[in-house]
């Protein structure tokens, strides 16, 4: 898909597609603050960073910021949120983005920008206003449509969807968009099932192993000795929400938002 996308766009073959990466590391940084889904919401994203550094600073040591995935679609500054997203970050702190469904929707409508795509009912609408791209954009020919996207869309926001892994691993805590499926090896595990899995009954992924996940909006984070789930419906209400995990100490919750 990226390889036809990129030959659309930017009129130059690129190689295959590499399939995404799945990050595992051992050892823990002082603290990691992973966020849920932002869905265009860049002033939610940017004040909650904000109290990310202020508890951030009686950390010791380096604090990784892990994104969940879902930053576009739905909010009203998607391109604003990849902006960010490709920014430096403070010294001492490290940002780790992960897919998230969302991002391979759009992908896939950027290679083939059909009026009728699920991704613009799902809040793609939003984005390509984010792309000061207007409302006329459906009464163009489907090549005319890739031109526009072309103009629009910076490229470095594509190879950056392209690139996103599926999941961190760090010792016994699995940083994912959706979830894993129980009884599955994690090496083995779909990028369908990691991006776009439910919670259906709440069993653990395997014994001692706890999954911090988005995509399932609630009212208010799940935090089960296995599971933690934060993605708040940003986009919906306001809220966006971040756990912070220590290699010894119990999580904390950090909100912004109404």
């Amino acid at each position: 898909m990226l390889q036809s996308l990129m030959r659309s766009l930017f009129g130059a073959p690129t190689p295959p597609a590499p399939e995404r990466q799945r990050l595992t590391v051992s050892e823990w940084p002082a603290a990691i603050y992973a966020i849920g889904d932002v869905h265009g919401c860049l002033a939610e994203l940017e004040r909650l960073e904000q109290a990310i550094y202020a508890d951030g600073a009686a950390f010791a040591g380096e604090k990784w910021i892990v994104m969940l995935g879902d930053y576009v679609d739905r909010g009203p500054n998607s391109a604003g949120v990849l902006d960010h997203l490709l920014a430096p970050v403070p010294a001492g702190y490290r940002r780790i983005c992960l897919a998230g469904n969302h991002e391979t929707m759009m992908l896939a409508f950027l290679d083939e920008p059909l009026s009728g795509s699920d991704w613009r009912r799902f809040g793609g609408n939003q984005t390509l206003q984010s792309y000061a791209i207007d409302e006329h954009f459906d009464a163009h020919t489907l090549e005319q449509r890739r031109q526009i996207l072309h103009r629009h869309v910076p490229r470095r926001h594509v190879d950056f969807m392209g690139s996103l892994p599926l999941y961190l691993r760090v010792g016994n805590t699995v940083f994912v968009h959706a979830g894993l499926r129980h009884g599955v090896p994690l090496e083995q595990q779909s990028e369908r099932d990691l991006l776009w899995l439910r919670p259906g009954d709440d069993i653990p992924f395997e014994a001692g192993t706890v999954v911090v996940h988005g995509h399932t909006p609630a009212a208010t984070p799940t935090l089960s000795p296995w599971r933690i789930g934060i993605d708040t419906g940003a986009a919906m209400t306001g809220i966006l929400t971040s756990v912070r995990l220590t290699p010894h100490g119990d999580p904390a919750i950090f909100q912004v938002g109404n």
